[in-house]
């Protein structure tokens, strides 16, 4: 597991620091490993918040931070960030997004500011809405090999088949849930976050 995170104070200090976490509502996606931002956010604000209906997303405020959790579906995710800047008048450099990110090994963080989408639909819909000058932090889900039929992120998985005999597709995996260990690991490296 590993954490590479770097801080830069370009941050605005008279403004609250918006912190979105990125997922589909509803129960059907809970624990989904798309919804890692969800699952962060949660953790970051507390178990016993309450969230309210606000701006498109369930949103709450914790000392001087508003976090956030969309209501739009990941693939509308800017419309309900673009929603929020606005009415709290957030400007981007205090705008942090958590997302999931296939291509990191179960557990593994990386930070940028700005750069490309890497193919994440959440991301691209929130760059479409405001640009892409805004903080990211991204959580490895690990990545679904194909071709074994096993997961890459040394779990140590077998092949995971449907009924039908069909491997998963990487859109089954993102869509499929963490288990209690890979719940454990995201955990542990969210209560790690310095934000």
């Amino acid at each position: 597991m590993e954490i590479w995170l770097w801080y830069n104070d370009v941050m605005n200090p008279n403004k609250p620091i918006l912190i979105v976490g990125l997922g589909n509502p509803g129960a059907k996606y809970a624990r989904t490993r798309h919804n890692a931002g969800f699952i962060a956010v949660d953790i970051l604000a507390g178990a016993d918040t309450k969230w309210q209906s606000a701006h498109k997303s369930l949103v709450t405020k914790l000392s001087g931070r508003i976090y956030a959790k969309p209501q739009t579906f990941m693939n509308l995710s800017g419309q309900a960030v673009q929603s929020l800047m606005t009415f709290y008048r957030i400007p981007l450099e205090n705008l942090i997004v958590i997302h999931d990110d296939m291509d990191l090994k179960l557990g593994d963080v990386r930070q940028k500011t700005g750069g490309g989408s890497a193919g994440h639909n959440g991301i691209k819909s929130i760059d479409a809405a405001i640009g892409n000058g805004y903080r990211r932090i991204r959580i490895g889900i690990g990545r679904f090999d194909e071709e074994k039929g096993k997961n890459k992120n040394g779990m140590g998985f077998l092949s995971m088949l449907f009924g039908s005999g069909k491997y998963l597709s990487p859109s089954d995996w993102v869509l499929g849930k963490f288990s209690d260990e890979e719940m454990k690991i995201i955990s542990g490296v969210v209560e790690k976050l310095e934000i």
